[in-house]
């Protein structure tokens, strides 16, 4: 069975994704940022750094995005503001995941009151605006980057859940289930070996496009101040900065905006790739 998995990604998802255009776009813009964040490791520079007397400076040679009201580089503090943003998402999908399968998997496999507890408790937690049910967390909580991730990965499982129960509640009565049940297998053995690596598609597509959803989140919390603080740099709190001085210094507001829009745009366009290579429905 694990040869078989391994060829059909192999052969078919692989086959799918190079042959979908805005797939292969969306992993290259990934790609890139993922390369941004390496070259801000590599720079060896302070963005932090204050310069005073080049504050407020337009593109130009010696700083291409500019600088901002305290002369610091527009670009490297972009640069190092990507890392923070895929640490954040990353991180925090993380979280979400590990929440959401372990719950979609007890659910899913044993059904019963099981799965009407822990399903009543997802909808509880979907009747709460999730970007609120942040803020009124982060309002109990020093405002640091690590007590984002896991806020963000604490409030965002519920989605993974439902779509690992689904899986379950399909692939729990297929033969080879039945089968390894025979065999005397364990609860433990059916959910970790048999089951939940056949139930981990959606959960890929949902990672990839959640990635894009808590990048979004941090810099919604960043911009409102009570997400990443300064001096450390985060798109969210480059807009603020740029808010402020949105009629005479153009390049800190339109820059840090263009970041997120296409770091989002490359998850979505990647994860709605996945998706359709994924897709059974789909021939190639």
């Amino acid at each position: 069975m694990l040869q078989r998995r391994q060829s059909f990604w192999r052969t078919v998802i692989w086959q799918r994704l190079r042959h979908n255009r805005m797939a292969l776009a969306g992993a290259g813009i990934v790609l890139g940022m993922f390369l941004l964040a390496a070259l801000a490791s590599l720079s060896g520079s302070d963005p932090s750094a204050i310069d005073v007397s080049q504050s407020l400076q337009p593109p130009g040679l010696k700083h291409p995005l500019g600088t901002d009201d305290l002369g610091r580089d527009v670009l490297l503090r972009l640069l190092y503001g990507a890392r923070i943003s895929l640490l954040v998402g990353f991180v925090a999908v993380g979280i979400s995941c590990l929440i959401g399968i372990a719950f979609g998997a007890l659910s899913g496999f044993y059904g019963g009151w099981v799965d009407t507890l822990i399903m009543r408790f997802v909808d509880i937690m979907l009747c709460f605006p999730t970007f609120f049910l942040i803020l009124a967390v982060i309002a109990f909580l020093n405002p640091s980057i690590w007590n984002i991730m896991i806020v963000i990965g604490m409030t965002s499982w519920m989605g993974v859940a439902r779509l690992v129960r689904a899986e379950f509640l399909s692939l729990r009565e297929r033969d080879f289930v039945l089968a390894a049940r025979a065999l005397g297998a364990s609860d433990l053995c059916l959910i970790f070996r048999h089951i939940l690596p056949n139930a981990l598609s959606p959960v890929l597509v949902s990672a990839t496009l959640g990635v894009a959803g808590a990048i979004l989140t941090e810099s919604a919390l960043s911009f409102l101040g009570i997400g990443v603080q300064p001096p450390t740099p985060s798109w969210g709190n480059m807009l603020i900065v740029g808010k402020q001085t949105l009629g005479s210094a153009w390049w800190l507001s339109v820059f840090p905006g263009l970041a997120i829009l296409i770091t989002v745009l490359g998850y979505n366009l990647l994860g709605e790739g996945i998706r359709d290579a994924l897709d059974p429905r789909l021939k190639d």
